[in-house]
Parts: structure tokens; C-alpha cells; sequence
């Protein structure tokens, strides 16, 4: 199965979509940010994620109570600018948690091979 195949390109979105919740929540527990700032920041840390992708995500934790958001008009263009709720703290400590087992399961399968 090569790289260009459909179906391998679902399995690894498929894989990288919980990463991109836990990213975001991090990112935004240390300081508020708005979304093109967001994508850079993920990017950098090696997350690379599609505004497609990321804007519906914030909407939905926010509406999940796991972001909370303000809007800033101090730039010529306003921004809605987000922060990790003390729930999306909670839920990014779990997803954390959760993330370090499954690699820790993922590295000892690889070690019997």
C-alpha cells in the first residue's frame, strides 16, 4: 500500500485526529490563541493540520465546554482568541495519560517483532 492510496491516507487522519484535540488543548492552556496563529504553532511541534479541520474542532470544544473563547478587536481585524477551559485541562490530562499508555503498548509490540 503506498502513500497515494485513499485508504491509507484515512487510517493515518484517523490516527493524528485525537493528537490534534490533545495540541490544541495544550497549546491553549499556556496561552490564548486564535486559529491561523494555531495552525503555525501546531506546525511547528510537527502537527500539520488543514484550517478545514482545525476551525470546526474549536467551535465543537467550545461548545463541548473544553475552550473558552473571547473576541479581541484590538488589530485592525477582530479575532476570536481561545484558552483551554479547567474541563479541556481535565480532558487533555486524560487524552495525556491515555496517549502515553497506548504508546507504551504500540513500543512493546514492536519490540517482540
Amino acid at each position: 500500500m503506498s502513500n497515494g492510496d485513499s485508504t491509507f491516507d484515512v487510517h493515518l487522519q484517523e490516527l493524528r485526529r485525537g493528537t490534534v484535540v490533545l495540541g490544541c488543548l495544550r497549546l491553549l492552556l499556556h496561552a490564548p490563541g486564535y486559529g491561523y496563529h494555531l495552525l503555525e504553532q501546531l506546525q511547528e511541534h510537527g502537527l500539520a493540520v488543514d484550517g478545514n479541520t482545525l476551525y470546526p474542532l474549536l467551535r465543537r470544544l467550545e461548545k463541548q465546554g473544553f475552550l473558552t473563547s473571547e473576541w479581541q478587536a484590538a488589530d485592525p481585524r477582530p479575532r476570536k482568541f481561545y484558552r483551554t477551559s479547567r474541563a479541556g485541562e481535565e480532558l487533555a490530562e486524560a487524552l495525556e495519560a491515555d496517549w502515553r499508555r497506548l504508546t507504551a503498548a504500540v513500543d512493546s509490540l514492536t519490540e517482540e517483532s
